[in-house]
């Protein structure tokens, strides 16, 4: 597999984490490269004293040599250059570098020069001041790629534990009515094909969250689950298997998720609440519903202990690893056909 990650805010842990990543994955029989700066990787390198040989490419043709080169040295495709660099601040010209090395990451894969794009976090902060509206990876892959409502997913792959998010980040006050305007048997249906194609699984378990407090107590405390959510999964039902409304105050704390392959939360807040208590360290984000495999580390950009060498790569390890899993069942999918 070919994968291709986007190096994330140059002021942040992203560098870091990419080259302990590759350190562990160098002799895997992979091929890596880095989207962004050249100048950033080679400052964390040697500011870490990392044992990591960085290679300058500079255009798409130049990347046919990075199989031939040997899986020891790094290739960087210098897609844009920051006049400085200083670990731990938020600046426009950050944000800029980081959207520009996404864009061309996501290119490589979208013409088939990489097999799946793994992305280090950004600030949505920095993003801002340079620009940009869409200010997180989904939205600005979604754009891009013409991709109006891609799905939100986080995997934590040592707990065996899955959670897709109905809305992404919205304004609490808003939920209730973008559930009801939503395709919500779309959802659940595109989120089934995707487990069977891009996790193997053939029969997929998918549990669904409520939106209110206890699942609504039969409608005393609100009316979505009658009217919006056990509708919709009493129509899929014969589809595919698919239960709930659940409360979600104890779906977690009870270990429900455990009887099934995917949680369906209905807002932010109410599936990454206890993902992250249950798997901060090890958690993965995907996003579905693109034409490309993207995953990334499944927390921020760490300014407080960025340039200190004492981030952690293990989720952006487990990234790596998923993306090479999903690209080879995409593959075999499409081999099937």
């Amino acid at each position: 597999m070919r994968i291709v990650w986007s190096a994330g805010d140059p002021h942040g842990i992203g560098p870091e984490i990419i080259l302990k990543t590759f350190l562990k994955l160098k002799q895997s029989g992979h091929s890596f490269l880095v989207a962004g700066s050249y100048s950033v990787m080679e400052y964390y390198r040697k500011a870490l004293d990392l044992p990591v040989t960085l290679e300058m490419v500079d255009n798409a043709l130049a990347l046919e040599k990075r199989d031939s080169a040997g899986y020891g040295v790094l290739p960087v495709l210098s897609v844009a250059e920051p006049e400085s660099i200083v670990p731990g601040t938020i600046s426009a010209e950050a944000g800029r570098v980081a959207m520009e090395s996404i864009h061309a990451a996501a290119e490589l894969c979208r013409d088939g020069l990489s097999d799946a794009l793994v992305t280090a976090p950004i600030n949505k902060e920095a993003v801002a001041l340079a620009g940009y509206t869409e200010t997180g990876h989904t939205g600005f892959l979604g754009s891009m790629f013409g991709i109006p409502s891609p799905t939100m997913m986080f995997v934590d792959p040592v707990l065996n534990l899955m959670v897709a998010l109905a809305t992404i980040h919205e304004p609490l006050e808003k939920i209730p009515g973008l559930i009801r305007k939503m395709d919500l048997d779309a959802f659940l249906s595109a989120l089934a094909a995707s487990l069977k194609s891009d996790f193997g699984i053939a029969q997929p378990r998918i549990a669904v969250l409520g939106l209110n407090p206890h699942a609504s107590d039969g409608g005393v405390m609100g009316c979505e689950e009658q009217e919006i959510i056990r509708p919709c999964i009493e129509r899929l039902s014969s589809q595919f298997h698919v239960d709930g409304p659940f409360p979600a105050d104890g779906f977690f704390g009870a270990g429900s998720y455990k009887n099934y392959d995917i949680v369906v939360a209905m807002y932010h807040d109410q599936g990454l609440l206890p993902f992250k208590v249950l798997a901060f360290d090890t958690g993965v984000n995907v996003t579905l519903g693109l034409p490309i495999v993207r995953t990334s580390p499944d927390h921020g950009t760490g300014f407080d202990i960025s340039g200190k060498g004492v981030a952690s790569e293990r989720s952006c390890y487990e990234a790596t690893l998923l993306a090479i899993t999903i690209a080879r069942n995409r593959n075999k999918t499409v081999q099937q056909l």
